[in-house]
């Protein structure tokens, strides 16, 4: 795709520098341990845009019958993050599992713990503290569903998405 399809995609209405799309990009190469100078996922078209030139298996990892697929996510101004099972560093390090580039959060700021069906919030020592609503978390803190937690000045907010019903029909 082309970087101006994209940026229409990503921000529609909106004016964001093409920075912000390199940014993305990056977060995305990260996540998916790729390089810009050998990728396996995403591919850079020099003064073009971005292709993406991994393989796509659909049914990678069956669900075994009965468990349920339960995600995690954390929502920072127009993204949201995937959190996966196990230790989810948040923070402006180029190693974070959650990258926020923001002033006021430290590289290494809070940890995210999924395991056994929960998320647990700790902070690392960060300059700026981390706060769950107007509490600052000094020790590992269960999150619920809709918990705003706040990192120095950034506010992101932890959603656990409901599974799907039936639909309901309209009268």
């Amino acid at each position: 795709m082309s970087r101006s399809e994209l940026q229409q995609q990503l921000w529609p209405s909106t004016f964001v520098l093409e920075t912000n799309l390199a940014g993305l990009i990056a977060e995305i190469r990260r996540a998916l341990r790729d390089t810009a100078d050998s990728p396996s996922f995403v591919r850079t078209m020099h003064r073009f845009g971005y292709r993406f030139i991994g393989d796509v298996n659909e049914a990678d990892a069956p669900l075994l019958s009965g468990e349920a697929a339960v995600k995690y996510w954390l929502v920072w101004e127009t993204r949201q993050v995937p959190l996966t099972e196990g230790d989810n560093i948040v923070g402006r390090g180029a190693d974070a599992s959650v990258w926020i580039d923001a002033p006021g959060v430290s590289r290494h700021h809070a940890r995210v713990v999924v395991q056994r069906g929960e998320a647990t919030l700790e902070d690392l020592g960060s300059k700026n503290g981390t706060y769950v609503g107007r509490d600052r978390v000094t020790i590992p803190r269960r999150l619920a569903d809709g918990d705003q937690v706040r990192l120095g000045s950034v506010v992101i907010t932890f959603r656990i998405p409901q599974l799907p019903g039936a639909t309901e029909t309209a009268p």
